[in-house]
């Protein structure tokens, strides 16, 4: 074995070599193949080698133990001390904790509608998601009710479940909780005493998330007989207190260990725009029920793009924020270092409301990563002003670095339309050793999936689907020392990001570098392990888990056969405000390119 020295983060930075692809290098199996390959991957004595010949074939070994790495562990993501330089934002109270009157807050953040309900209900009125304000103003004027929402999600939800394929959005759905959740604030609106603009506005929860009265399985038939649920998750109750009805628990890829959106026990979730094709996970019932028109919002969890992916294509807004600034209490975390709970919704408006309900730390959530005060984007100021005064950075070797060029070319053309209509630059950032990006995530990932689980594997693991079984055969390959040396790893990826920040605002990329998978139908009942398809569809998306940055994925354009395309925004760590800015205008230049999902339902004509 040739043992390699890497150089130090500031000779690479100088060298400036070419980007390699990280291709991944497996095996695409389903049926009787995945079940004998998970078979050899179990047995101890097949499985070693195996396992240890796929790794050395995608070079992730290479790193992790046959090089020196000069520098120290970073063991949770560290920033150093920042001041607020966002301009335009406005200052949230997280100590209070209050939900509504944060609410209040984005409220007052946000300009005058573009149009109103009665504008919009019009039918010559082009397509729009109806939005949290058009719901308030349903409510308010009497157009319609919550409880007369409620009972139309229900219907649907037996219509799209009864259909052929089913759409699989809900493991858990309680009809006569919702009316009673929904009747409650019936009555709130009909005293005039809502309890915020949220009130009444339908809301889904990914299943790995607490939410009475529902179990939390994780995707699984066994999470909830080891965890039970006694209360809300914090996130959950927060947005409770500002008057969301809880539809139910949405389904997942099982235990977030797949991209894809398909579970073996609860069905293959189904992309609102192409019912052949994968809604991207793990987070996948929640953002297809967005895409749907079936929710005004959604929680999610991401790990390894787990909210992102699957907003980039089902063509919804997505929010990855900084570690640390929303809580985990009440979640069925298994990336301590990484996961972060995050909102789905269909316009950049909505996702600043919700995100506004819920966001805000407890102690036991942030370690030493110095968190500036949560901030929101002024929406009301002049956009052009603050617009013009960012930068934003494309490594260009990477962001064309997609299965489609169709995917790059509306990206780019999105940053076009930004620069002519607000003014906003974007220059080139050099990124290098993104494979060792994904190394890193690649270990860290594992060992603390694995190390979760340890207690329940042995006893669990043949009532899990065979994909997830074979993700925690890679992950339970590796060793400590591995996982230290994806540390180190953390932190000269850290030392490159921070580089680029110093000369851009924000870092943009491609969501996915491929648009929604076709869903092969032997994998629908048997299961599928493509790390090819994973590898592709998580390209772009693991720095914000790894160094816990914060992203958003921004639909963008269609591709040629009309599915949904998504721009990813990175940005330093706690300025979730800038990113939400920049969202907010792309989401404008690209108003007119946006398509109606073949599988929608209006809850509101």
């Amino acid at each position: 074995m040739a043992i390699r020295t890497l150089s130090s983060v500031e000779d690479v930075l100088k060298a400036r070599k070419e980007y390699a692809n990280p291709a991944v290098a497996a095996p695409k199996l389903t049926g009787l193949g995945l079940k004998a390959f998970v078979w050899a991957l179990e047995f101890q004595p097949i499985g070693r080698p195996l396992l240890g010949g796929i790794l050395k074939k995608n070079k992730t070994l290479e790193t992790l133990e046959e090089a020196i790495i000069p520098d120290a562990p970073m063991f949770y993501p560290e920033y150093t001390a920042q001041e607020i330089t966002e301009p335009g934002v406005k200052e949230i109270d997280e100590e209070s904790l209050k939900s509504v009157s944060r609410v209040q807050s984005a409220l007052e953040c946000l300009p005058s509608p573009a149009g109103s309900l009665q504008m919009k209900l019009k039918s010559e009125y082009p397509f729009v998601y109806w939005t949290i304000r058009d719901y308030a103003e349903a409510f308010a004027s009497g157009h319609v009710t919550p409880s007369e929402v409620a009972e139309r999600f229900i219907s649907a939800i037996d219509k799209c479940e009864k259909s052929n394929p089913p759409m699989a959005f809900l493991i858990s759905f309680k009809p006569d909780d919702i009316r009673k959740q929904a009747e409650a604030s019936t009555k709130r609106h009909a005293e005039g005493k809502p309890l915020s603009i949220l009130d009444g506005t339908l809301f889904a929860v990914k299943d790995d998330i607490d939410c009475m009265p529902h179990p939390s399985t994780g995707g699984t038939t066994w999470l909830h007989n080891f965890r039970e649920v006694k209360e809300d998750a914090e996130c959950v109750a927060r947005l409770r207190k500002a008057g969301v009805v809880f539809v139910g628990k949405t389904n997942m890829s099982e235990l977030g260990l797949g991209v894809t959106g398909h579970n073996a026990h609860y069905g293959c979730v189904r992309n609102p725009h192409d019912t052949d094709r994968h809604t991207g996970g793990s987070s996948a019932g929640s953002c297809a029920l967005v895409a749907a028109g079936l929710v005004s919002g959604a929680l999610g969890t991401d790990v390894g793009g787990s909210v992102r992916i699957p907003s980039g294509i089902c063509g919804t807004v997505g929010l990855k924020v900084t570690v640390g600034r929303t809580t985990l209490k009440g979640v069925a975390s298994v990336g301590w270092t990484m996961e972060s709970v995050g909102p789905i919704a269909s316009s950049v408006e909505d996702l600043i409301l919700v995100y506004s309900a819920f966001l805000g730390s407890l102690p036991s959530d942030i370690l030493h990563s110095r968190p500036l005060p949560p901030c929101l984007p002024n929406l009301k100021d002049d956009p052009r002003s603050s617009l013009r005064q960012l930068k934003l950075g494309k490594f260009s070797p990477w962001f064309k670095d997609v299965l489609d060029a169709e995917i790059a070319e509306v990206c780019e053309k999105s940053l076009n339309l930004l620069q002519e209509g607000f003014g906003t630059e974007t220059k080139e950032v050099f990124l290098p050793d993104l494979d060792d990006l994904r190394n890193g995530h690649l270990v860290t990932c594992g060992g603390e999936y694995a190390t979760s689980l340890r207690p329940y594997y042995p006893t669990v693991k043949k009532q899990m689907g065979h994909e997830p079984r074979a993700n925690l055969a890679l992950f339970y390959h590796f060793s400590s020392n591995d996982y230290v040396a994806g540390q180190q790893l953390r932190r000269r990826q850290m030392h490159y990001h921070m580089e680029a920040f110093k000369t851009v605002d924000v870092i943009v990329t491609p969501t996915t570098a491929m648009v929604a998978p076709l869903i092969s139908p032997a994998s629908v009942k048997l299961g599928e392990s493509d790390l090819e398809k994973s590898g592709n569809l998580m390209r772009f998306i693991l720095a914000g888990n790894l160094l816990g940055l914060p992203c958003v994925s921004v639909p963008v354009g269609h591709d040629s056969r009309g599915l949904p395309i998504g721009l990813q925004l990175i940005g330093r760590p706690w300025e979730e405000a800038t990113l939400l800015r920049v969202a907010s205008a792309i989401e404008e230049v690209c108003s007119s390119l946006m398509k109606r999902p073949k599988v929608f339902h209006d809850l509101l004509k």
